[in-house]
């Protein structure tokens, strides 16, 4: 059935104007923003075939969204952008102060939940703990080769950063320290006293849950 064969009252444009988004299934709200299906599909069959393929599509590669038929380098491409574009709001919506661990999760989990490698990354803060700025530093597996604190520090003495918080995710979902870990935190501390920019602490993102240094001294 193609969309303009379903009743106007049914259509996902029509019920979105009428009755608001979060009437909507996954399906209908994606087909909105696809626009168009196939000569043979319509764009909600098409989109309910891509979401009963995939458990997470945030997630897929240009390359996988394509393997669905009629799914083109264009409608993956949309795809991708949108999830992008909630990630980016998302991380704007949460905190520009940070207090405590907590603050630090919230700031970087919708970012951080979606990769698959570790990221070691540096938040630069003033003398508020408001954030300036923050970096990506490594992609990869951490360890002490990859993590250099000239590296670590350098934008945070361009940024004129009063302290900074070092932060990593482990894509296994647990945010427990390994010994590398440990190593590395202690070499970044004792440099950002020496360098009079304090590391306030380092925490580990896993799976819904972190772990902290700071709070577990």
């Amino acid at each position: 059935m193609r969309i303009k064969d379903i009743s106007l009252d049914n259509r996902p444009v029509e019920r979105l104007e009428r009755q608001g988004p979060n009437v909507l299934s996954n399906a209908e709200l994606l087909a909105i923003i696809l626009k168009t299906g196939t000569k043979k599909e319509n764009v909600v069959d098409m989109c309910n075939r891509l979401l009963s393929k995939y458990d997470n599509i945030s997630k897929c590669s240009l390359k996988e969204l394509q393997e669905i038929k009629g799914i083109g380098k264009v409608k993956a491409s949309q795809i991708i952008a949108v999830f992008e574009l909630n990630k980016r709001f998302s991380i704007k919506k949460n905190v520009n102060l940070i207090k405590s661990a907590k603050d630090v999760f919230n700031y970087y989990f919708p970012k951080i939940s979606i990769l698959d490698k570790e990221q070691f990354m540096v938040l630069h803060l003033d003398v508020k703990n408001r954030i300036i700025k923050d970096e990506v530093i490594s992609v990869g597996t951490l360890n002490s080769s990859l993590i250099h604190p000239r590296e670590v520090f350098k934008s945070a003495i361009k940024e004129s950063a009063n302290s900074i918080i070092l932060v990593h995710n482990h894509p296994s979902g647990d945010p427990e320290p390994s010994e590398e870990d440990k190593t590395i935190t202690e070499v970044l501390f004792n440099t950002g006293e020496l360098l009079s920019i304090k590391v306030l602490d380092h925490v580990i993102i896993g799976n819904k849950k972190w772990y902290s240094f700071r709070e577990n001294v």
